[in-house]
């Protein structure tokens, strides 16, 4: 069973890295058409369209990976204090209830725009140039498709929980260096509160 989900986990974690890349593209084509236009006054035609095409397929094809390392938004303040089966329980309702009939019609309503847009051969209208946008468009039903497997992936990860009462291991990955102390911090290691204290006192929160 752990194989199969660290299969997925591997796969999510495999795109999203991959399309990590896209951030320092991004990086170049904006800071390329600043200096283009600011310094030598010729604005590109094509640094527009680039841009929002590169942080949208950054933004989608991250989604399956942040939750494979269990990084979206949730109320932390509530969820922490809860035991993992109470977890695992929110988690698992929350994921019938919401999470699957969202990515069903997001993929089928995703579909039908990457379809309709190869068939057209649809082209930015946002440009002069007007660079195709249909390689962008075709993004959304297969981040639809990677999200939808991720969250099989957590639902059996909730019912794993459920029964054990404990969550099972996931992929090891980069942690932040505050997620971790806090972390080690809510599981009552003394020096680790001492540390944070320390952190505290010197930064004038304590």
């Amino acid at each position: 069973m752990n194989r199969a989900l660290f299969f997925i986990d591997g796969l999510s974690t495999w795109v999203g890295k991959t399309f990590g890349w896209c951030i320092l593209l991004l990086t170049l084509a904006v800071s390329y058409e600043v200096v283009s236009r600011y310094a030598f006054g010729r604005p590109t035609d094509w640094a527009f369209d680039a841009s929002y095409m590169l942080y949208g397929a950054l933004f989608m094809m991250a989604g399956a990976y942040t939750l494979a390392r269990n990084g979206h938004v949730r109320g932390d303040f509530l969820y922490r204090s809860w035991s993992p089966r109470t977890q695992a329980r929110v988690d698992l309702v929350l994921y019938i209830l919401f999470f699957f009939p969202g990515i069903l019609a997001f993929i089928y309503a995703g579909y039908g725009f990457a379809r309709l847009s190869w068939l057209m051969n649809e082209h930015s209208s946002a440009s002069p140039n007007g660079p195709p946008v249909y390689h962008f468009k075709a993004l959304i039903p297969i981040t639809g498709v990677l999200m939808l497997l991720q969250g099989v992936v957590e639902t059996v990860r909730c019912i794993i929980c459920l029964r054990t009462g404990q969550w099972p291991q996931r992929l090891h990955d980069v942690e932040e260096l505050e997620k971790v102390i806090l972390e080690e911090a809510g599981e009552g290691k003394l020096d680790v509160v001492k540390e944070l204290e320390e952190i505290g006192q010197r930064k004038g929160a304590v």
